[in-house]
């Protein structure tokens, strides 16, 4: 998961940075960093994403075609 699958996941969900923060056990200010880009911890890094996947969310990754993207569980529109 990179600092834009993390913005796109959020906004898919409804997910605010306080709320994010508080069901991966991370301060608030480790949401913000991560979406600036900056490098996290791996452990720190899947405690958000398995947030965001129990949320419904599903991170694709880059193909030859096109890059990352996240799209909802079960969404036949993504």
């Amino acid at each position: 998961m990179n600092a834009v699958q993390c913005r796109m996941a959020r906004a898919a969900t409804g997910l605010g940075i306080r709320e994010l923060a508080q069901r991966a056990g991370v301060a608030i200010d480790t949401i913000a960093r991560l979406e600036r880009g900056d490098t996290l911890r791996p452990r720190t890094i899947k405690a958000i994403r398995d947030v965001l996947e129990e949320a419904g969310v599903e991170f694709i990754e880059a193909t030859e075609d096109a890059g990352v993207g996240v799209r909802l569980k079960g969404d036949r529109n993504a």
